[in-house]
């Protein structure tokens, strides 16, 4: 049997796929081959498989370096499940479990060996490695290698020592997110051979962007969740751990099952929420950053931003935790000028070189650039990854399309305000108390330094408060304007406003939509039981059968999913580990009659068929009655 036909038999016996997705075929064939590779493939598009099937093909114990002892417990649970001989070494396992798995890597038993970099470094790890056949390396999450990335592991940085002491046996880096930069830096810190670099589309046409300003951002994201998502699973990320803590807790309040996960809380705690994020349904986890790298949950309808993340790649990597079953799923964010304040200011802060705060400073520009664009959202964050794209009829900026307007006159406004504040009384004001100037409130702030007798007073009476915000956000955008962090967030002008206020530069605007958590026009709240227009393509996994729209279906996908819970908690892993969301829909569609239609629904390989066949066309058919 060659190569593509061995490959093509384990993605169809073990893991129950009809056919490879994309470059999947050739990553594999690439790596059983013998060579070392980079894959860029964005979360949700296949990356396992792509080492997993090549592991399983060549002779040996593939082991996966993976970064959170969470995400490897999963994966090495929805291997099992799948009949594959996989382990894990991880701090979690007690020493006589950390004996076992030595003891079936060295005799061969294992196909699959999961383990951190932390411990794959140890010296004991690597005289294990020595007495081991080894099929190769896979090193997931790498750009976490780059000191330039948004996730940064020093560890990493020592797994050159792969390339030394295992020269012969293929390597394969992969991540969902990195720039040009990064991956270079990638294939020169892994010393990776030669190797072929896959990339892959960095579209995820399941995924809804959505970018908001900030309105009293929990009530926003309060009425988000209940249209739109009531009782399913979603992240929610803020900046600060008081914030995710209060958040969380509102959220109780309100009826919604939320859970909070930040670095401050005790591991027994954080452990326990995770768990149960993952394992349970309709969780909601509000949490910073720290939560999510690698967790392999499918299911996650949404993923929220109350605060802006520090780059496209940290939003990209965040938003790309959605909707990893290909179905439907929303990327909804809200923020303010005060985000833009406080992330230039803890760049301006850090204790880092001038270079990092160079690429810092444009990594922000760059977001706030996605943020403001009146155009599609998709196709300014792909062009940032170097891929053209066409306007995707699915961001809320193509369904409900913002109007541009010249704002140059309002500019020079709001610039010329700034200005004469300063020189009558010799120092600088806040936001609020430049646009009460500009539309005459003669508030008590106003007469105290005798702000009505400005010639810019109430010149700006024609425009509404959130409009003057919106102004004066996108000129801070534009560097035009910037926010004196020292001073109390004073306004101050940049020497690049002269040729504004002198009418040399012409200032194109997006005109303020108060759209918050609404829907966006011409589209309701997402069903994640459809898949139409532009997300049919690779909305589900390859070689599933078109759907209808009708919703017929839904009582057994019901029944089916109570099913499946039952199951996974009697084996203890996670739900999705039995089967997808994707593979019980169909299978709910299809109403197959027979072991053999049920072999052929995407997702059902030989282990699982013979493991849950006879207890899946039961439940098929107790629901025909």
């Amino acid at each position: 049997m060659d190569v593509d036909d061995e490959a093509s038999r384990i993605l169809r016996e073990v893991f129950g796929y009809p056919q490879f997705r994309g470059e999947q075929r050739q990553i594999i064939s690439h790596l059983i081959a013998g060579g070392d590779a980079l894959v860029l493939m964005p979360t949700g598009g296949g990356k396992s498989l792509c080492y997993q099937i090549p592991a399983l093909a060549r002779a040996g114990m593939g082991v996966v370096v993976s970064p959170l002892i969470a995400l490897m417990q999963d994966q090495v649970a929805a291997l099992q499940e799948a009949g594959v001989r996989a382990a894990a070494l991880n701090s979690a396992m007690s020493w006589p479990e950390v004996l076992e798995t030595e003891r079936q890597a060295r005799a061969g038993e294992l196909e699959l060996l999961y383990v951190a970099p932390e411990r794959l470094l140890t010296e004991r790890c690597l005289s294990l490695l020595d007495r081991c056949a080894l099929a190769l390396f896979a090193i997931d999450e790498a750009h976490c290698v780059s000191q330039w990335g948004h996730d940064f592991r020093p560890e990493y940085l020592q797994l050159a020592v792969l390339a030394q002491r295992y020269g012969g046996v293929p390597r394969v880096a992969l991540t969902a997110t990195a720039d040009i930069a990064t991956r270079r830096e990638m294939i020169e810190r892994l010393r990776l051979r030669d190797p072929r670099v896959f990339i892959a589309s960095f579209d995820r046409p399941n995924i809804r962007y959505r970018i908001a300003e900030k309105d009293n951002p929990r009530r926003q994201l309060l009425r988000f969740i209940r249209e739109e998502h009531a009782g399913e699973s979603g992240i929610v990320y803020c900046l600060a751990r008081a914030s995710v803590e209060d958040t969380a807790d509102f959220l109780v309040r309100q009826g919604v099952d939320a859970l909070p996960y930040h670095a401050g809380l005790d591991s027994g705690t954080r452990e326990d929420n995770q768990r149960r994020f993952i394992r349970d349904d309709g969780i909601v986890m509000v949490a910073t950053i720290a939560f999510g790298m690698g967790i392999d949950k499918p299911d996650v309808r949404f993923v929220a931003h109350l605060d802006l993340p520090k780059s496209i790649e940290g939003y990209y990597q965040e938003t790309g935790r959605a909707g990893r079953d290909g179905l439907p799923a929303d990327a909804w964010m809200v923020y303010g000028l005060q985000d833009v304040v406080q992330q230039r200011r803890m760049i301006e802060q850090s204790e880092a070189s001038a270079d990092y705060k160079r690429v810092a400073g444009a990594k922000l520009d760059a977001l706030l650039g996605l943020c403001e664009t009146a155009q599609c959202r998709r196709v300014r964050l792909l062009d940032y990854f170097g891929e053209a794209a066409t306007p995707c009829g699915n961001c809320d900026n193509c369904l409900d399309r913002p109007e541009e307007w010249d704002g140059t006159v309002a500019a020079q406004k709001l610039l010329s305000c700034i200005a004469r504040c300063e020189s009558a009384t010799g120092f600088g004001f806040g936001a609020q108390h430049i646009i009460d100037i500009l539309r005459g409130n003669r508030t008590a702030k106003v007469e105290q330094f005798r702000h009505e007798g400005l010639s810019t007073f109430g010149i700006g009476a024609d425009l509404e408060v959130a409009q003057w915000r919106a102004v004066l956000r996108q000129l801070v955008m534009l560097r035009l304007v910037e926010v004196d962090t020292e001073r109390y967030s004073v306004l101050r002008l940049t020497a690049a406003c002269r040729e504004v206020l002198r009418g040399q530069r012409t200032i194109r605007l997006r005109r303020a939509i108060d759209r918050g958590a609404t829907r966006p026009a011409g589209r309701g709240a997402i069903d994640r039981t459809r898949v139409t227009g532009v997300q049919v393509a690779r909305v589900l996994s390859a070689g599933s059968a078109p759907l209808d729209d009708d919703d017929t279906h839904l009582p057994l996908f019901q029944a089916l999913r109570a099913w499946r819970l039952q199951v996974a908690r009697e084996h203890g892993v996670p739900a999705y580990t039995v089967f997808h969301d994707s593979t019980l829909e169909e299978i709910a569609r299809r109403r197959p009659g027979s072991t053999e239609e049920l072999r052929t629904v995407s997702g059902v390989g030989a282990v699982k068929l013979e493991r849950y066949g006879s207890a899946v066309l039961d439940v098929v058919q107790a629901a025909q009655h």
